[in-house]
């Protein structure tokens, strides 16, 4: 197990390039179940998460080929159902999240899809009823075997669309079901459907290699079933988290950086909410520049009331960066309460920060509230253990910002998420090292 160690209060410089999006790449990755053509996609980030579900897939019989860096050719004509039984998948599926979806390929194209329970973050209760609530929808018959937390969807005769009105907004879960209603017989409406970037890409790419997908980026998405698709080429959003990451980074450390080639027109309402707590970004081309700043200032509400920063369905502010937020606002001037209304263990990683010396009241498991120290006293370098990717790079950012020499233990979490992290942070003058 690997650790971080990482000396803060240095300024940082330069330009960074957000890697492809992880939520996009783990959904299109599986979309390329659906075809017996070549798929070719760019800008797969190098992540543990991604580089699972790679190999998840090529033990599924996908032919996969490197074609340069983040390109590869991906080809499943002759699959594997047998693998999906087996103890390396139970193994294997089960340590990844992502790996719910490639069960809506697998059913529209062979019938069948089974599924261990998938980890991932361990960030409060995260239910799949939506994915197969929207399978039995479908047409399809579910079991599950508690006794090995193994799930199971099969339709022999094919699915058949029909309307649905979601549970709930569900990314992976809206995900899932396009892809299986994609070569449903007839027509599919799906109400109150995900709609964020990650989800438009997805939608994107199907209707390219041939599906008839219309209501793209809203909450209401219309699906005409067709017979087959074939082969396309896609390349991946880069990562508006991992974008949001580098603002608050260059906000802590007061630092000058540019963030390239960040596809302004899919980040919604990410620069307002940074700008919202004083932070000064311009849009320079596609590009992202923060000048070094002493200090930053939290706006109030009209009426002279605290500003909230809470997450909620795109076109609202995602849940990812909530943890970026509530780190940021350490060394605001003023004061914030974060409401994280999504998950409930999500704000646990804040007594680490108040260990540091930050002024964070946890108010209950979905609010805190931050009272920032406008730089007047600086973090405190610490030991901690990363507990989740979003967490995980959260405490990174208030160690690069603290006086001292932090530790931050299981890594791991943070490598599913970021790629190449400690390279990338030393390019723009971090001081960093991986360590054993």
């Amino acid at each position: 197990m690997g650790l971080f160690k990482i000396e803060g209060g240095h300024k940082l410089k330069g330009e960074i390039q957000p890697q492809g999006a992880k939520n996009e790449a783990l959904q299109i990755l599986c979309a390329v179940l659906l075809t017996p053509q070549k798929v070719e996609i760019k800008n797969i980030p190098d992540i543990i998460d991604v580089n699972k579900l790679i190999a998840v897939l090529r033990n599924l019989g996908v032919k996969i080929e490197k074609l340069a860096k983040g390109h590869f050719s991906f080809q499943a004509d002759e699959i594997n159902l047998d693998y999906l039984e087996s103890e390396l998948f139970k193994q294997e599926g089960s340590s990844l999240r992502g790996s719910i979806m490639i069960v809506g390929p697998l059913l529209a194209r062979f019938g069948k899809g089974y599924i261990p329970r998938p980890g991932g973050d361990k960030i409060g209760r995260r239910r799949l009823d939506t994915h197969f609530e929207g399978f039995i929808n479908l047409g399809a018959k579910f079991r599950y075997n508690r006794e090995e937390r193994f799930y199971g969807v099969e339709a022999p005769n094919g699915l058949t669309g029909t309307y649905m009105l979601l549970d709930q907004a569900s990314v992976t879960g809206t995900a899932n079901i396009v892809m299986a209603a994609v070569l449903a017989k007839g027509t599919t409406t799906i109400y109150n459907a995900a709609c964020e970037p990650y989800l438009q890409q997805l939608c994107k790419m199907l209707n390219s290699m041939g599906a008839n997908i219309s209501g793209v980026g809203s909450n209401l998405l219309v699906i005409e079933g067709v017979k087959s698709l074939g082969g396309c080429n896609h390349t991946v959003l880069p990562d508006m988290i991992e974008i949001g990451s580098w603002i608050g980074l260059a906000a802590m450390t007061r630092s000058e950086i540019t963030i390239k080639n960040v596809s302004w027109a899919n980040l919604g309402i990410i620069p307002d909410t940074f700008r919202k707590l004083g932070i000064t970004l311009e849009k320079r081309g596609d590009d992202i520049y923060i000048p070094e700043q002493d200090h930053y200032e939290i706006q109030s509400y009209i009426d002279g009331s605290i500003l909230t920063i809470a997450d909620a369905p795109w076109p609202g502010f995602t849940p990812d960066l909530l943890s970026i937020v509530l780190v940021v606002c350490t060394q605001a001037r003023g004061s914030v309460l974060i409401h994280q209304k999504m998950f409930e263990s999500r704000l646990f990683f804040v007594d680490k920060l108040i260990d540091m010396g930050a002024k964070i009241i946890l108010c209950d498991p979905h609010r805190a509230t931050v009272i920032g120290h406008d730089f007047q006293s600086m973090l405190k370098a610490t030991t901690m253990v990363s507990p989740d990717i979003r967490a995980g790079i959260s405490l990174l950012i208030a160690a690069l910002s603290a006086s001292g020499t932090s530790i931050i233990h299981n890594i791991e979490q943070i490598d599913r998420g970021y790629e190449h992290i400690v390279e990338r942070l030393q390019a723009i003058g971090a001081k960093i090292s991986r360590e054993e």
